[in-house]
């Protein structure tokens, strides 16, 4: 992300916390084609919601969830305002996932190839490659994975959500941060090695 379109996401929020209801619209509205890759990037991990929904019906939805996020939590920062946004658009995907293949889901009529999605879908452990990350176990192990990363040091933490989830390069994570590109390097690190050994060396992140 250019320095330039950070500053200007930053106005927003600071516009948007000084009491500007019309802000929160333009905050969306900069920040949107960054929301789409986002959205994109995590629905390839919810292999079989593809078959019902595409990128823009997730992020629409997504966005709905996260203008009222920002009217009940203030964020104060481009990066808060990015990691909320990705909280956002996992709880659509995993709502979207256990609304189409719950028992009642519309997906329970139709048959899916034993397979058929397996090589689309991320995380797969050496020893098990399941259908697609949108099923039960699935689903459990992401929510593990998330709450790890949740748990990180806070400023392992931040790079971690900027890159992995962001899609953002090291020295982009580093203007967003305001922090050397050395200190960005080593948190990467860090973070990763915390939680390849919190999840038994099975991290999606790997």
């Amino acid at each position: 992300m250019a320095e330039g379109s950070t500053t200007q996401l930053q106005v927003c929020i600071n516009r948007l916390n000084a009491g500007d209801p019309a802000a929160r619209d333009q905050l969306i509205e900069r920040a949107c084609e960054r929301l789409r890759r986002l959205t994109q990037k995590m629905l390839r991990d919810y292999g079989r919601v593809r078959r019902w929904e595409d990128t823009d019906d997730v992020l629409q939805n997504a966005v709905v969830r996260l203008l009222r996020a920002l009217q009940a939590v203030p964020v104060a920062s481009v990066q808060e305002f990015f990691r909320l946004a990705a909280v956002e658009i996992r709880r659509e995907l995993i709502d979207l996932a256990r609304h189409y293949y719950g028992p009642e889901g519309p997906a329970a009529k139709h048959a899916t190839k034993a397979g058929a999605d397996s090589s689309e879908s991320t995380p797969q452990p050496p020893e098990d490659r399941p259908e697609s990350t949108d099923e039960p176990a699935r689903l459990a192990q992401w929510s593990e994975f998330h709450q790890h990363v949740e748990a990180l040091p806070a400023q392992e933490r931040e790079v971690f959500s900027l890159l992995w989830y962001h899609g953002m390069t090291q020295p982009e994570a580093a203007a967003v941060l305001n922090v050397s590109l050395p200190s960005v390097k080593r948190w990467w690190l860090s973070a990763r090695l915390r939680l390849q050994a919190a999840l038994r060396g099975q991290s999606p992140a790997s």
